[in-house]
């Protein structure tokens, strides 16, 4: 059999043209049940994210098979093939196993090194085991795609240093506080990305969150999403005296706290350390602040430069990851290889079982005399001599050679064995 990717992603499709071929819901067990139904499609898994879709297979013959999934996603989904048929990438044998294992280290990904992909990888695993539409080479490959990333992230730092502009003002924050437990934040406006900062605080053991929005309905709504609570727009200079950190994302066309306004602030904290970051564009924070003592004000660009000098060293870590890939491609790969010996293994057995049985009845109707005891020791000799006789080429078979597919035809000639030649990937 041989395995194989078809899909589309990030890098091929548009969103719509993804949107279009995702399998969501009702649709993925559907949608592998008619996968599974097509003729020469042996195993089969789908991986549907909002980056990608894609479908990992086990067939017959490559061409025929790739023929008829292009026409089913069409059928499925209700689309004219020239819709999607040119963003479609099909991988076959090597190309298909690396893809997958490159896919699952994130090494395929929008973002380098971002974990949400291992997660989705393990769900669409479960899934097809759930469905039992895979099988012995796509549940190994699959473990092997989920090991290899695991192997990535432990021996690599390629999910390391901030790529967002939210996490990386959290990285700053800690690298200012160390700790971030016990300190108090304040979301001055409601932007996303100052929202989204403001998780990364929580999950980061911030103790408190305080939101002041100029629509308080809205600050009171989200102050509940982080159990905070809600600060009037007008009063937060005031509650500033109690935040560690301030994140700020108001719209405003002008600076809503200036370096006067910020001395007052630290003169009653008593020169306790504020860290200010401003992702609003324009900037809605007096960058004269940052000249005060103990004031740490970053704004987008200087977060951004954060995120390109982490971007860099992910790609030196990426460089590593594949190196990696490179070598469970390998392994896998020669797993697969040995896999072609099994019936050629499983048929000199039988052979030697069958002259041995034949031999021995020819014996036994011979030696009407003899006891079953000396029955039983001239049959555990003759297992001895069979077992012994094909002793060196079974492990000559098993063993990783370049050679074995002419060793596997030698052994078929030299020990008159029929069956099936088994050369696919």
């Amino acid at each position: 059999m041989k395995i194989i990717v078809i899909g589309v992603n990030h890098k091929t499709a548009n969103v719509e043209v993804r949107e279009r071929l995702a399998f969501n819901g009702e649709k993925l067990s559907e949608g592998i049940a008619g996968l599974r139904s097509l003729e020469g499609v042996n195993e089969v898994a789908v991986l549907s994210t909002c980056n990608r879709v894609e479908l990992y297979a086990c067939v017959d013959d490559t061409d025929a098979a790739v023929g008829r999934i292009k026409k089913f996603l069409s059928d499925f989904h209700s689309l004219e093939p020239e819709s999607f048929e040119h963003s479609l990438y099909a991988l076959s044998g090597t190309d298909a196993v690396r893809h997958i294992l490159r896919v699952a280290s994130s090494l395929d990904s929008m973002v380098l090194g971002e974990p949400q992909i291992l997660g989705q990888l393990k769900d669409a695993f479960s899934f097809a085991l759930k469905e039992k539409s895979s099988g012995i080479l796509l549940n190994r490959l699959l473990k092997k795609a989920i090991s290899t990333a695991k192997r990535t992230r432990t021996e690599t730092k390629i999910a390391e240093n901030a790529v967002s502009i939210s996490f990386a003002a959290v990285e700053l924050a800690k690298k200012i506080f160390n700790d971030l437990s016990g300190m108090s934040c304040m979301l001055l406006g409601a932007g996303e990305m100052a929202e989204l900062a403001a998780r990364h605080l929580v999950s980061s053991g911030i103790k408190e969150v305080m939101v002041a929005n100029r629509t308080y309905e809205t600050g009171c709504r989200l102050a509940e999403e982080f159990c905070g609570r809600p600060v009037k727009f007008e009063d937060f200079k005031t509650e500033m005296l109690f935040a560690d950190i301030v994140i700020c994302s108001t719209g405003a066309p002008t600076y809503v706290l200036n370096k006067d306004d910020m001395h007052a602030v630290m003169k009653h904290r008593k020169q306790k350390p504020v860290f200010i970051i401003d992702i609003s564009v324009p900037r809605n924070i007096d960058p004269e602040i940052n000249k005060l003592e103990n004031v740490y004000l970053y704004d987008v660009d200087d977060l951004q430069e954060v995120v390109n000098t982490n971007m860099m060293e992910r790609q030196k870590e990426a460089d590593k990851a594949s190196c990696i890939v490179e070598e469970e491609v390998g392994r896998f790969m020669k797993w697969i290889s040995s896999l072609k010996a099994v019936p050629v293994i499983l048929s000199l057995r039988e052979k030697a079982e069958d002259i041995k049985n034949e031999e021995f009845i020819r014996l036994k109707n011979r030696l009407k005399n003899v006891s079953d005891e000396d029955m039983q020791a001239i049959e555990y000799m003759a297992t001895a001599i069979i077992n012994k006789m094909i002793h060196a080429p079974m492990v000559a078979l098993k063993d990783d050679c370049e050679d074995r597919q002419e060793l596997i035809a030698l052994i078929k000639k030299l020990y008159g064995i029929n069956g099936d030649n088994d050369d696919e990937e």
